[in-house]
């Protein structure tokens, strides 16, 4: 199996003496290995980015669209190879590894298949009376240089929500993606620029952290810098940006409400896959369920049987539910929130139990709105139950949060449907089903600390071009 990362400036591949080591999360062997880059390295490929803007946008939209496609049809053809790379890196138990791989395909195409459909629009200047009869129009034009910054829980499709609609809107993008997956971006960057569609130059790929994103982000020839991530980072980013476009998907604490008329085995059974999916380390990740009094019990103890029925083990395994946290650090912190949340007072509904970097699933009950574990992301697989006395006061505790991503409630009373829509502070809403779930067709991110901007393919498009408007008297 291939080890070695490569940098990428455009077109050009490049090695280095000294790199960095990838141990798998779920038996420390070396999976993979990325070269030591720098801020000098990033200032270059920015550079290189500059210049191939200038051409990109010259380049048809066809062309740019079967580059895409031509992609997506790569990666179909070596899908299991990506998939057996996202689970050595990351420890993804491999049945979701290769949904990942299939989701970025779909990310691909939908990238395409919107970019042939985005357009201007004509403009009736004379619909005022200080206007005039003209022949106006606006455009949208790419944006020059695009820095795309990605996290490790999904390296490879939320890679392609940054370069696919970057790409095929005419820009040139410099990735940095996550340390934890090097090896995983490397080998999709090179379908994009092995591509016989590639537009010379347009993807240069560099890896490393705070200094290489300083210097990416501090500089002033991108017009677009699309990081998710962390909200500190986040933070910093916005502080040191300047005068560019920022998109941000940021942290988030998933909630939802089980009303008392609601389908309880229904809602059991789809909390327990949205609070334990990919190890909890999902940004829409559920981790709060406030639950109405009369329905609390019935629940917790559904939502437990629930959980044991999930697998926890290797990743390689297929039939593995839930498989190690990225690294020791996080197991342990994952134990201490359960730990601390138990000594605060919280019922653990299952011992409370951990292997190395494997957390098992905890379910915890009777947690208060004062616990940290409901106040923070915890980022871990771990959900915990409130109690409360009607949906109003599920609105209000839902709301009470510094972030909002996605909350969703399981009802069958239209009203609170329609207040749930209304009421939550959040940038999606789901009825009858987790928060958890995300097509990637629809426009994705959130308010308050959960970020800036949105993603999907259509909506990045228009995060990654600008309006030119034209009049002709």
């Amino acid at each position: 199996m291939e080890m070695e990362a490569k940098i990428f400036f455009g077109s050009l591949e490049e090695t280095r003496d000294e790199v960095v080591k990838r141990e798998s999360p779920y038996d420390g062997r070396v999976v993979s290995s990325a070269p030591v880059c720098g801020a000098k390295d990033a200032k270059k490929a920015l550079q290189i980015a500059k210049e191939a803007a200038k051409e990109a946008k010259k380049t048809s939209l066809s062309q740019r669209c079967e580059w895409v496609l031509d992609v997506a049809k790569k990666l179909e053809e070596n899908k299991e190879d990506i998939a057996r790379t996202i689970t050595d890196e990351v420890g993804k138990p491999i049945a979701f590894s290769r949904v990942e791989v299939e989701r970025c395909i779909e990310t691909l195409t939908l990238s395409a298949e919107f970019a042939r459909t985005m357009h201007g629009e004509t403009i009736a200047t004379d619909a005022t009376r200080s206007g005039k009869k003209t022949t106006a129009f606006f455009v949208r034009e790419p944006v020059g240089v695009v820095v795309a910054i990605t996290p490790f829980n999904f390296p490879l499709n939320l890679v392609a929500h940054k370069l696919a609609p970057a790409l095929v809107s005419g820009n040139a993008v410099v990735l940095k993606p996550t340390p934890e997956a090097p090896l995983t971006a490397y080998k999709f960057a090179k379908l994009f620029i092995q591509s016989e569609y590639a537009i010379k130059d347009a993807l240069s790929v560099v890896y490393g952290d705070a200094e290489v994103g300083s210097a990416l982000v501090a500089s002033d020839i991108p017009r677009v810098i699309s990081f998710t991530g962390s909200v500190p980072v986040g933070n910093i980013i916005t502080k040191s940006a300047g005068i560019k476009k920022v998109s941000l998907e940021l942290g988030g604490n998933a909630a939802t409400f089980i009303d008392e008329s609601a389908d309880l085995d229904k809602a059991a059974q789809r909390c327990a896959f949205g609070a334990f999916i990919n190890a909890g380390q999902v940004c829409i990740s559920l981790q709060r369920i406030y639950v109405h009094k009369n329905v609390y019990e019935a629940f917790a103890q559904k939502l437990a049987m629930e959980t044991k029925k999930l697998k926890v083990g290797s990743p390689y395994d297929e039939d593995t539910f839930i498989g190690p946290l990225i690294n020791e650090d996080a197991a342990q912190r994952a134990y201490n929130w359960v730990q601390s949340a138990i000594d605060e007072g919280a019922r653990a509904m299952l011992e409370p139990k951990k292997e190395g970097r494997v957390f098992f699933p905890a379910v915890m009950a009777d947690v208060t709105d004062d616990m940290a574990i409901v106040c923070e992301e915890v980022f871990a697989p771990i959900v915990s139950l409130v109690k409360v006395e009607s949906f109003d006061e599920a609105v209000e505790k839902m709301n009470d949060s510094p972030y909002g991503l996605q909350f969703s409630i399981f009802t069958d009373s239209l009203e609170n449907t329609k207040r749930a829509i209304s009421d939550f502070e959040a940038g999606g809403v789901v009825v009858n089903d987790i928060p958890t779930l995300r097509f990637d067709i629809q426009p994705y991110g959130g308010v308050k600390l959960s970020g800036v901007g949105r993603e999907g393919p259509k909506f990045a498009i228009e995060e990654f071009t600008e309006i030119k408007s034209v009049v002709i008297c």
